[in-house]
């Protein structure tokens, strides 16, 4: 996902809803035009650093992450920042063995373009797959039903796969300053909207939700200049350790990593009852949740 590709498509989206007057729509098109020169320009756009870490020789576990530009961790300034990065480590950590880490998420991707994602995940067998996706899926105008049963479907496949599955829901869009009230208010609207349907699919599917809006975004919005990128869209790699310490609980739970817990039916765990576990994070995380 990227800044101006999803200002605009917000704009247009607005423009095109519930029979807007023609000077609504218009205004709403000016602020994304607005909204566009004020979002900066990212200078690092990485790869993803895939491969073993804390590599000792043994069987590692398989970790796959999928889905957008969240996913993948645009905004960083150095790899080691990277959500799927910092979450390999700290599974190794957890787990006291090796972690592989694959990404084939892509930045810009919506929830149709899961499905090669997904085709080249299963091919490696993944014991636990973390998905974030849903933003792309808002600015390009994809219904919430259909987004939200697409994901499902994809959830579906990597659980038949015998691989747990966490999912990061759709952000909160209305936590990005740069974006004009009232587009943004809009925006926050149909982003929330597709989180509660992605939440409800996620679970019927198998795997475990998890609401990056609800438990992030007042973190966001708080600390708005140091959880922002220098783009003032995409996380920093704050951010980016703030989501790893709301993921990594629920990450563990379905590699198996914490038994007493991974006994319970994984669609009946919440996210939020996972993350108040601070004793159970590794030294990093322990830290910010202290």
């Amino acid at each position: 996902m990227t800044g101006l590709r999803t200002l605009r498509a917000v704009a247009m989206t607005a423009a095109t809803l519930g029979g807007l007057s023609g000077a609504l729509a218009g205004l709403l098109n000016e602020q994304g035009r607005r909204a566009r020169v004020a979002i900066g320009v990212l200078e690092h756009l990485w790869p993803a650093p895939d491969g073993v870490y804390a590599d000792d020789g043994r069987d590692p576990l398989r970790l796959a992450v999928l889905g957008d530009s969240m996913a993948v961790g645009v905004g960083v300034t150095h790899p080691s920042q990277m959500p799927g990065v910092l979450l390999a480590q700290a599974l190794a950590e957890e787990a006291g063995r090796p972690v592989r880490l694959s990404t084939y998420a892509v930045s810009g991707s919506t929830t149709r373009d899961l499905v090669p994602q997904v085709d080249a995940a299963v091919r490696d067998e993944p014991q636990a797959a973390l998905v974030i996706i849903g933003a792309n899926d808002v600015t390009s105008r994809i219904g919430v039903r259909e987004s939200a049963l697409l994901l499902a479907e994809q959830v579906g496949r990597l659980r038949e796969a015998g691989c747990g599955v966490v999912v990061g829901t759709c952000p909160d869009l209305g936590i990005v300053r740069p974006i004009p009230q009232p587009l943004r208010a809009i925006g926050r609207r149909y982003s929330l909207r597709l989180a509660a349907a992605q939440t409800a699919e996620v679970r019927r599917a198998g795997g475990v939700p998890v609401s990056l809006a609800n438990l992030l975004a007042p973190e966001f919005l708080a600390r708005h200049s140091d959880m922002f990128s220098s783009d003032r869209f995409h996380p920093s790699s704050i951010g980016y350790e703030a989501a790893a310490g709301v993921l990594l609980a629920p990450l563990c739970q379905v590699a198996g990593l914490w038994p007493g817990w991974a006994a319970a039916p994984l669609p009946v765990r919440s996210a939020a009852a996972l993350a108040v576990r601070p004793s159970r994070l590794p030294g990093w995380l322990q830290k910010r949740h202290a």
